[in-house]
């Protein structure tokens, strides 16, 4: 952050006079846990981080931080991984920086239990919307291990995935109608919504996967689930990627309730253990391990069992959850992978998917790329099987080596696959995205951004290349 001038003085004041002068942090302490994204390997610094509580607010910020000629970066629950929600290492184009944190956009409305659908704030983080669809008998299309962190807004902003897509599709597919400021300080509201309107462009569609460079969200309506209670799950141990995949297609021909298929390694299982405790499930290790849930308004199990031994001659052991207890357990091998990565160090996380035909030889082909990019580097890979989504997360190299990173996204490229799965291109993968979706795709993003902000001021330098803003 630059020096203190008379101008950013008066933007601070003009700030605290929208917002309230409690929830505009400009002391450096204060800002430090908004300035660094969950891995740690991307930061910067803000002016000051403004938390606004209304619609109405972030209209006001806006327009302060236009008429000054700041930069605007929106920020959810940072958990993101790409550094797509915090301020730039370097001030863009000279401007200030001023993060917005949309925390406190947290009401919830009734649910609307005759559409199946609720309207919430960008804040709302994802554990606090289940809990509230849960409780009037409904359940959320979208799962993933930060729910108690993530917010709504943030999922929509980088389309959100995660366990429950293979069932229910990504965060794009929840929504049915969104509130958010355009960069001239104007609302665009459409809620409740209605899933048959064919009035022109889909807004939401367009904002869901923006990452906050065309507007910055702060209400949604969602399209909830029927919540099946009762649930399954089975850890199957396979000789490899190629078998889990395999398998992953066989229970979705057999299983129409299957609900989860989360594929992981031997070492991702053993950090696991070594840092989150608990007991290894398998007497001996082997090449994979698929982790597969169903869910039924009545008992599934016996549904799964038959499933598990039609696919027999492909498992060489199998455990089966039959309470809560032991779900939870096994889920724990998989949803505390990301912590536990973290916790080696400042991790390479390359979010990348191909086609599911090509997952088994993906994974073979990765390891190679990543032993030549970085040798003597630690490799964890997980992922969602039944998509072809996988986490690679390299830890070795230096955060700013991006040798690995290149390796990663030009293999998922040649592979039919693309950059990014979930989280976003963010700024770490901006140079990647002409590579991936071809120049004409990159135009017309580009002509969106140009016409919806004009003068770049939303979450510059994040998915689009440089220049782009």
């Amino acid at each position: 952050m630059g020096p203190m001038t008379p101008a950013t003085d008066g933007l601070i004041a003009d700030l605290r006079a929208a917002v309230g002068y409690a929830h505009v942090l400009a002391d450096p302490d204060l800002r430090a846990g908004y300035e660094t994204d969950w891995t740690r390997r991307w930061r910067g610094e803000a002016l000051c981080v403004v938390r606004p509580g209304a619609t109405d607010e972030v209209a006001a910020l806006i327009r302060a931080c236009r008429a000054a000629g700041a930069a605007l970066v929106p920020q959810g629950g940072n958990t993101g991984l790409v550094g797509g929600s915090i301020p730039r290492a370097t001030e863009p184009r000279g401007r200030p920086q001023v993060l917005c944190s949309l925390v406190r956009l947290s009401d919830l409305e009734a649910v609307d239990a005759a559409a199946a659908e609720v309207t919430v704030g960008a804040g709302v983080t994802l554990a606090t919307l289940q809990a509230h669809v849960r409780a009037a008998g409904y359940g959320f299309g979208v799962d993933f291990g930060a729910r108690d962190s993530a917010t709504i807004g943030g999922m929509i902003a980088t389309n959100a995935g995660g366990i429950q897509v293979l069932r229910h599709g990504p965060m794009r597919q929840q929504i049915v109608g969104v509130e958010a400021v355009l960069a001239d300080g104007s609302v665009v509201r459409r809620l409740p919504g209605l899933v048959k309107d064919n009035t022109g462009y889909h807004l939401p569609s367009l904002l869901a996967g923006s990452e906050g460079t065309l507007a910055v969200i702060t209400r949604a309506r969602l399209r909830l689930v029927p919540l099946l209670a009762r649930r399954a799950v089975a850890l199957v141990a396979l000789d490899g990627a190629r078998e889990a995949a395999e398998m992953a297609g066989e229970l979705r021909r057999r299983l129409p309730n299957l609900l989860a298929a989360e594929l992981f390694f031997e070492e991702g299982m053993a950090l696991v253990l070594r840092h989150a405790g608990g007991s290894r499930p398998f007497p001996v290790a082997h090449g994979a391990y698929l982790l597969v849930e169903v869910d039924g308004a009545s008992d599934p199990t016996a549904g799964l069992v038959d499933a598990l031994d039609e696919c027999g001659a492909l498992v060489r052991d199998a455990v089966l959850c039959t309470d809560e207890r032991e779900r939870k357990r096994v889920w724990q091998l998989r949803e505390r992978l990301t912590e536990s990565v973290n916790a080696e160090g400042v991790p390479h996380k390359l979010d990348v998917a191909v086609p599911v035909a090509r997952l088994g030889a993906f994974v073979s082909e990765v390891r190679a790329a990543v032993a030549r990019a970085a040798p003597g580097s630690a490799l964890y890979l997980y992922g969602h099987v039944g998509d072809g989504n996988l986490h690679v997360n390299v830890v070795g190299p230096p955060p700013e080596d991006e040798v690995v990173d290149a390796a990663v996204l030009a293999l998922s490229i040649a592979s039919g696959g693309t950059i990014s799965a979930e989280h976003g291109i963010g700024v770490a993968k901006t140079a990647w995205l002409e590579a991936d979706r071809g120049a004409a795709d990159v135009a017309v993003m580009r002509a969106i951004k140009d016409a919806l902000d004009p003068d770049g001021m939303l979450n510059p330098g994040v998915l689009l290349p440089d220049g782009a803003d």
